[in-house]
Order: structure tokens, then sequence, then C-alpha cells
């Protein structure tokens, strides 16, 4: 079996991984409001940053346990099998990417390469796009980090939404095929990339006992460190984020816009996740902060799955990657299937 070779780039040093934080915007993002945060308010400055650091304690085990399982895909190649989901009969094959897209271990910016390849190679776009929907929404890690940090209930309905999300995005693909639309996707001589660290290149071969080959080891070890960079930078500024907004929100500002008097919430609350929403992992504790003062559990869906799949970079890749209408049609789409899905989960109870 062919295995990857000693000149992959994923062996590298830990210095090459941890270098680049010193120029991370996040981290200086977050620096620069902790001190205008001692400047403004500086009795604030030692909850805030208590706050910060006991919540990042408490999600510590379920942090560990989602890199493990992501580093664990890349190292293993199993995120290259995630193609054989868009084989054989269009509707099958639809319903398998949505199914595949709601479990796969990709962001959404780090879907646009494998996206790409796969319109390229002439990959239909009925199951690419129930691919390109569910994936950001839901994944292995940010499963148990949404069942950790906002409830069970909230992880299972978020991740029915994101198939329910992709199978809508997929035929209704599939029925403006059927009339003559869409007939090629790709902008002429498209390339796309992601600057986030989750998208990366990924082994060829698959090898589940990845543990038995030096480099797939290195690759595990590069992969979790790089992961666990990522998300931890952003979990830190959600966390200090939600300080504040615990802190200075008025739950009345809250419950006048996303709470259950009014009856725009879930459309408000997707319709403001789009541009505002920051990242998968960093949406988790801020949602949670939300839902404790007012926000409905509807609305808070609402917030989650249409920032996944419209958030400014995302939207960004996919305008690089796709013409105008298809382009259009991924954000109507993506909206859309938020707010039914959070009009259902509402409609159910939303308990969480």
């Amino acid at each position: 079996m062919n295995t990857i070779t000693e000149n992959h780039p994923y062996k590298r040093s830990p210095l090459a991984i941890i270098l680049p934080l010193v120029k991370d915007r996040v981290m200086q993002a977050m620096l620069i409001m902790m001190a205008l945060l001692a400047v403004i308010d500086l009795p604030q400055l030692g909850p805030s940053v208590h706050f910060t650091l006991q919540s990042l304690w408490e999600m510590l085990p379920f942090f560990a346990i989602a890199i493990a399982i992501a580093a664990g895909a890349k190292a293993t190649g199993a995120d290259s099998l995630i193609a054989a989901a868009f084989s054989g009969h269009p509707a099958r094959a639809t319903l398998l990417a949505a199914l595949v897209g709601a479990i796969s271990p990709f962001c959404s910016c780090g879907v646009i390469p494998l996206i790409a390849a796969l319109l390229g190679a002439g990959v239909p776009l009925a199951p690419v796009m129930a691919f390109w929907i569910a994936s950001p929404i839901m994944d292995p890690e940010m499963f148990i980090l949404t069942a950790a940090g906002i409830g069970l209930n909230f992880a299972l309905a978020k991740t029915l939404a994101a198939v329910a999300m992709g199978l809508l995005a997929g035929f209704a693909v599939l029925v403006i095929q059927r009339y003559g639309g869409l007939g090629d996707p790709l902008r002429i001589n498209s390339t796309s990339s992601c600057g986030s660290s989750c998208a990366s290149e990924t082994a060829t071969t698959v090898c589940w006992q990845f543990w038995k080959e030096p480099v797939r080891r290195q690759l595990f070890a590069n992969e979790a460190a790089t992961i666990g960079i990522f998300l931890g930078k952003w979990l830190t500024l959600a966390f200090f984020l939600e300080s504040l907004m615990v802190a200075y929100v008025s739950s009345d500002w809250i419950a006048s816009y996303v709470g259950s008097d009014n009856a725009f919430a879930i459309p408000l609350a997707a319709l403001f996740g789009a541009p505002s929403y920051l990242n998968g992992y960093a949406a988790i504790p801020l949602v949670s902060g939300l839902m404790e003062i007012g926000m409905t559990p509807g609305a808070a869906m609402a917030f989650v799955t249409a920032g996944a799949v419209s958030s400014i970079p995302a939207a960004i890749a996919v305008w690089a990657l796709v013409k105008k209408p298809v382009f259009a049609l991924y954000l109507l789409l993506g909206i859309t299937g938020a707010i039914l899905s959070a009009w259902i989960y509402q409609l159910s109870g939303g308990a969480v």
C-alpha cells in the first residue's frame, strides 16, 4: 500500500505552527480588547479574564476529544473517502452527500478545495451542493463541543438541521437543472484556497492504523497542534466576548429582537448570523450566553446554521469559485433552509 512519503509537506517543525500566532489577527484582537477594557472599565477586566479561563478549563476534555477526531481523520486519510458519496443515481447521491456532509470534518472554508475538485471532475452540482451546505454546519468535533457548551438536544437538532438543509439544497438544484438551469457552475480557470488552518492537503490513501507510520504520526501531531491553536484562539476570544456580553448586554434588548415575544426572531437571527458569524466553535459559547439572557432556541438555531453557510469568509470563498447564479442560489438555500429548520425546531419544543 502506498504511504505518505518523508517529503510530505505535513512533516514540519512545531515552530512553523506556533510562530504565526505572533501576527495572528485573532490574538491581536484579543489583546486590543483587553487593553480597551482596562482603559474603559478596569474593574471588569479581572472578572472577564477569570470567566474566560474558567470556561476554557470546563471545555478542555471535550476540546481534546474534538481535536483527536479531527487530527485522526487527516492522519488516516479518511477524508479522502468523502467523494464516495457522490457516485450513482443523482437522487441517491444527493441523499448520501447530505448525510456524509453532516458528519464530515470540514469547516465552511476547508470544504472549498474539495468542492472545487469535485466540480472540476464533473461531479453533478446537486450532490455537491447538498454536501456543501451540510458540511460546515456540523462535524464530529462540533457535535461534541456543542453538546458540552449548549446541550445534547441542541447538538442533535443541529445535526438533523444540517442533513435537512443539505437535502433541500441538493433537490432544489436537481429541480432547477431538470428545467435547464445551472449548466456550468464553475468560473473559468477558477481556483480556491482557504486562509484558515482547517483547509489543508489530505492524504491520498487510507491507513486506519496511522500510528505505525512515522510520517502519519507526524501528520497527526502537526494537525492536532494546528487545530488546537485554531480552536483555542477562537474559543478564547469567544469566551471573552461572552463575558462582556453578560456584563453589558441587556436581556431586555435581546428579548425585544430574538426573544419569544418577537414573531420575526428567527428570520432576524438568520439574517444577523450571516455577516456577524465569527466561527462555528466561537459561536457555541456566544449562543449559549445569548440563550441565557433571552434568545429563543429557534433563533439560536437559525443563527448558527445560517451563519455557518453564509459567513463572510465562506461567502468570499464561494464567490471566487462559482458563477454568480450559483453563488446567489447557495446563499438563498442556506438562509432559507436555516429559517425553516429553526421554525421546526422551535415548534418541536426547542428544549436544550
